[in-house]
């Protein structure tokens, strides 16, 4: 197949240009500078998520993957939240609109969203028919997955991949955490209490391209392993993959001094379940928790 990828540079990118090169298909990428460590049969091509995206410029695609944003995990305030906002809705506004304009259109537009969608839902299980829960991160999914479904106005199939914590080596959510915790000053947040949905990223990879690549699928999936845990079982287990104790204890408050507002979507409980995912014949290599923490660090 012939693939464009947007956000390629970034964590997930990179890994998902890689894999779709070992695949055998073709990759167009859409970024704002050329990452120098691509296979030279990634073709580059110069978008800034403030302005139109060049898309008469790419070969004939078979399917574009959706990843560009501004990164989530800063500390956030008004300017920061707005640029969050714009590069995910406007962007992907922008892009729907150049999908428009093409002669010849992709088949399919799989577009990245993420489990704030359902905002801070305590024990509830939650799954794809789940409604949307409330918050900035919550309304921000929505509105980010309003844009990509109209590119069904110009007959693609549309696919959003609601993304949970992408677990894996050189980037994403797992070297962060695990710093403290190799200086023995890990330790749960808060109760501990609170759900968190997980994902080992070459599954991530995989769910991205097979939902590109299955006709029957469109809507929402979630990208999450479907064994959920706690944060403290989580922390726990982090703590045992890198021959650590993690007997501590964050406050909230303490995560507000050093995080401002993103530490109340930390402190968020989403127990998400791929049901949709696995219903369209998905199947998950890494679910289970300790297995993946000890491949990993």
């Amino acid at each position: 197949m012939n693939f464009l990828v947007t956000g390629a540079t970034g964590f997930i990118g990179r890994n998902l240009v890689d894999s779709l090169l070992a695949g055998g298909h073709s990759v167009n990428y859409l970024a704002r500078a050329r990452h120098r460590e691509f296979d030279s049969r990634a073709a580059f091509h110069c978008w800034n998520t403030g302005e139109n995206p060049p898309l008469n410029s790419v070969p004939r695609m078979d399917a574009i993957i959706h990843l560009a944003g501004e990164p989530v995990a800063q500390r956030w305030n008004s300017a920061v939240k707005q640029r969050i906002h714009n590069s995910r809705v406007e962007g992907t506004r922008k892009l729907v609109a150049g999908i428009g304009g093409l002669k010849h259109k992709p088949a399919v537009l799989v577009s990245a969203s993420a489990i704030g969608y359902y905002g801070d839902r305590g024990e509830e299980v939650l799954t794809e028919t789940s409604s949307k829960g409330t918050g900035f991160l919550a309304d921000l999914c929505a509105d980010w997955e309003r844009e990509a479904t109209k590119a069904r106005d110009f007959g693609l199939r549309v696919v959003s991949v609601r993304i949970g914590a992408v677990l894996g080596r050189g980037g994403g959510a797992l070297p962060r955490m695990a710093k403290p915790f190799r200086f023995g000053l890990g330790g749960k947040l808060g109760t501990g209490r609170q759900w968190v949905s997980w994902v080992h990223l070459n599954d991530l990879v995989r769910l991205l391209t097979f939902a590109a690549q299955t006709e029957e699928i469109s809507g929402p999936l979630n990208g999450t392993s479907p064994e959920p845990v706690t944060n403290a079982v989580f922390t726990a287990a982090l703590g045992r993959a890198v021959h650590r104790p993690a007997p501590w204890t964050m406050p909230k408050f303490a995560m507000k001094l050093a995080m401002g507002e993103l530490a109340e979507f930390l402190f968020d409980s989403a127990r998400v379940l791929p049901e949709a995912t696995e219903k369209a014949g998905f199947s998950f290599q890494h679910s289970e928790l300790n297995e993946t923490l000890r491949s990993l660090l």
